[in-house]
């Protein structure tokens, strides 16, 4: 019965230590993925920077 139970208490130590590094990384991911929209918005690094900047779709609007 104490093996099951430390058993028990590693597999979710495990789980939680897995949940926990997931979630660490959800914030660069979103921060990468508005950069990644902002610039394909703008129309990319090799556009001049005095260009008027693209009309947003229509869908985009509420963003």
């Amino acid at each position: 019965m104490t093996l099951f139970v430390l058993a028990f208490f590693g597999c979710l130590t495990l789980l939680l230590t897995q949940i926990g590094e997931v979630l660490s990384k959800v914030p660069p991911i979103i921060r990468a993925w508005r950069r990644v929209r902002n610039e394909l918005r703008r129309g990319g690094p090799g556009r001049p920077a005095d260009d008027p900047p693209a009309p947003a779709a229509p869908g985009e609007a509420g963003d």
